[in-house]
């Protein structure tokens, strides 16, 4: 089996990382299409393994939500009909956390946007947590519901709501424009939420990182995932670089160097080794399913009630379609 040299493999990761296409990467590597998908797969779960086991028992205090859209293959009002409401086809959601002082990512998670997914996330969430943390999340109501099911009483919750009005001026733009904000509203939902920092700034701030280093969350482009699996081992890629080698400009180390994770700068050579290291590890193969989202889902379990575990829509379960 053939397998790239390491200096190509640093390369080519390194491309990747800082938001270039597929396509844009194969050139400028000189490697084939389909070399550098195999290397994004192989990297996605990598650097997902060792996220989960790296990202636990973490000392956050204040974590922010929110969820950002991408989609896959077409979008929405475009899917047929026999596949609506079906993961792998239109609308796909990234849901973030985002630790307020230490900038750390400690929690994502790719499926749709509805209540079952909210659970999983939420649940994935709380299980990376050492202490009793506050939460702030946007109005949107699954996440009410999910953070009570999960964190019961012990947590500290805020909502930022957010009130929004149509711009008749802009009315041309409305496709690619927010609408205009108006105004927003704290409110304490658990606990004794220290109010000055109910806020989703950090997290939204997120969003535009997300959309500016990883080509396919770029709008207007032809960049777009084709295959939902390949969109979770993009966002597991970055949010490696992002949590382990990139410097944050504010804290001047990396983020997880804030938060106590590990003691020093990781480079793209250092991704690769964890690469080659999760290569040499007996692994077990998953049929059917992808194997990243399955760690996910088996993660949430020890936290998801019994009737939420295995939701036929939810991502660490359902099969994904190519």
């Amino acid at each position: 089996m053939n397998k790239l040299p390491f200096p190509k493999r640093v390369e080519i990761l390194s491309l990747l990382c800082e938001g270039n296409s597929m396509r844009a990467v194969s050139r400028l590597a000189d490697v084939s299409i389909n070399t550098v998908t195999k290397l994004l797969v192989t990297a996605g779960l990598a650097c997902s393994d060792y996220q989960d086991r790296a990202l636990r028992n973490l000392s956050c205090k204040r974590v922010q939500v929110d969820e950002i859209w991408a989609f896959v293959g077409m979008k929405q009002k475009n899917v047929p009909a026999e596949h609506k409401g079906e993961l792998g086809y239109g609308d796909i959601w990234t849901w973030v956390a985002i630790d307020a002082e230490t900038k750390l990512v400690p929690s994502w998670f790719v499926g749709l946007r509805d209540a079952d997914h909210a659970q999983a996330f939420i649940s994935d969430l709380a299980g990376r947590m050492a202490n009793r943390i506050q939460l702030t999340s946007d109005g949107w109501r699954p996440y009410k519901d999910a953070v009570r099911d999960v964190f019961l009483d012990e947590v500290d919750y805020g909502m930022l709501v957010k009130h929004y009005r149509e711009d008749v001026k802009a009315k041309g733009e409305k496709r690619y424009s927010p609408a205009q904000c108006t105004g927003a509203e704290k409110k304490a939902v658990t606990g004794e939420p220290d109010m000055k920092h109910v806020s989703t700034s950090y997290v939204e701030r997120q969003n535009l990182t997300m959309r500016m280093n990883i080509r396919r969350f770029t709008r207007l482009t032809n960049a777009f995932s084709k295959k939902a699996e390949n969109h979770c081992h993009a966002v597991a890629l970055h949010f490696m670089y992002y949590n382990f080698c990139r410097i944050h400009k504010t804290l001047r180390v990396t983020p997880a160097m804030a938060a106590g994770v590990t003691d020093k700068v990781f480079d793209v050579a250092d991704m690769v080794r964890v690469i080659e290291e999760y290569e040499a590890a007996p692994v077990v193969e998953i049929e059917g399913e992808n194997a990243d989202l399955e760690r996910l889902r088996n993660a949430a379990d020890t936290y998801t009630p019994g009737k939420l575990r295995h939701p036929h829509r939810n991502i660490g379960s359902g099969k994904i379609s190519g």
